[in-house]
């Protein structure tokens, strides 16, 4: 079992979810978001989800939301029935509390953009999150967040103290994540365009690889 926790992200298709609990993933992630090629539709969430706990019900499941209303964030959540549930835009502190005061179980985690260590301070303007994820900053005038398979400089991470839990993410791939875990110290990493043979498309060897490098 590997020592570094394993997100999958971005999954679309009962089959990519089976292969992503096989190799190892800790957690397996849906993006309902309309603007990403891994959007899930309101319809489909629950499914995919039921499908998680039927293969392992120790896995878990979290919904990426950008912008949501709070009740779009609790709605969501508890239709699919998700563990937890990312914020990946620009969400503020008082918006992860509004949540958790109308959903009290499960996890909330704050995506934040990084390319420079003062950016890693802004993990004190969320004390309601659970647990973060540092992604690269996405391109400029980019339309989405996340999900543009690129990396950061993971040495800024390597002698910084958080008070929570958090993972690696941005430009991860099978070639590249054991040195990014290396390097920065990550207990946890995230993945999606880097085990992709084409956008939005998972790729099973490359899941099995990106594991197995862990």
């Amino acid at each position: 079992m590997s020592e570094t926790d394993i997100k999958i992200c971005g999954l679309k298709e009962r089959g990519s979810v089976r292969e992503a609990i096989k190799a190892g993933a800790r957690w397996v992630g849906f993006v309902h978001f309309e603007k990403s090629p891994r959007h899930v539709l309101r319809s489909e969430g629950a499914e995919l989800v039921a499908s998680v706990k039927s293969i392992n019900p120790d896995v878990e499941t979290v919904i990426l939301l950008v912008n949501p209303t709070v009740d779009e964030a609790v709605s969501l959540a508890d239709e699919w029935g998700v563990d937890h549930i990312q914020l990946h835009g620009s969400e503020d502190n008082q918006l992860i509390s509004d949540i958790r005061a109308r959903r009290q179980s499960g996890e909330i985690w704050k995506a934040l953009p990084v390319s420079a260590p003062v950016d890693l301070e802004a993990v004190a303007d969320f004390p309601a999150a659970d647990r973060f994820l540092f992604d690269a900053k996405p391109p400029k005038d980019a339309d989405r967040p996340g999900g543009w398979g690129h990396s950061f400089d993971w040495t800024i991470l390597k002698d910084f103290s958080c008070d929570r839990p958090w993972l690696l993410a941005g430009g991860l791939n099978p070639d590249n994540v054991a040195e990014a875990v290396e390097t920065s110290g990550a207990k946890a990493v995230d993945v999606s365009s880097g085990v992709e043979s084409e956008k939005g498309v998972k790729d099973v060897v490359l899941i099995k690889s990106f594991c197995g490098k862990l």
